[in-house]
């Protein structure tokens, strides 16, 4: 086993079942805390740089943190999606996997959506999701209708960075 291995090794020794009751805590689900105390390891073993701790716990907690906060985006996100189709007739109700790609795809994009400053974000989808003019945002926002095209294209240049950065 590789030294980086070894050094994750130890510290899932050591500290799992502290970090597993952490996420319990936090979570209030014991099968969720679990799935993220793995996902923590995980992040761990995937990094390509040395770990030499001094707060092993500490670094711990900032991992499972954001894990915390990806896991609660995307369950208000599920839920969203849900509330938002269970009005539909049974013969329209997209079938668990394209839930599941929906779902997916709309946690992408408030990942992608986060990135932006409030304004920013709210320009932007008034003008994607509402279909809002500029002119009509700049009305509702209490902006200058210059201050609402620089928002659109600074959010529109942002997920394209995003997007095609790789």
């Amino acid at each position: 086993m590789s030294s980086p291995e070894f050094a994750v090794q130890a510290l899932y020794s050591r500290h799992h079942g502290w970090l597993n009751g952490w996420l319990r805590a936090r979570l209030g689900n014991a099968a969720d805390a679990a799935d993220l105390a793995q996902d923590t390891f995980v992040r761990l073993l995937q990094r390509t740089e040395r770990l030499e701790l001094r707060a092993p716990r500490a670094f711990l907690c900032t991992i499972a943190r954001g894990l915390v906060i990806d896991h609660w985006r995307r369950e208000e996100i599920e839920r969203a999606y849900l509330e938002t189709i269970a009005h539909l007739p049974e013969a329209e109700t997209p079938s668990a996997e394209a839930r599941a790609l929906v779902i997916e795809l709309l946690e992408s994009i408030a990942r992608m959506l986060e990135g932006l400053k409030p304004k920013v974000r709210q320009a932007f989808l008034l003008a994607q999701c509402e279909g809002l003019t500029h002119k009509q945002i700049a009305e509702q926002m209490g902006l200058s209708l210059r201050s609402v095209e620089r928002y659109v294209a600074d959010a529109l240049y942002h997920c394209y960075v995003l997007r095609y950065e790789s």
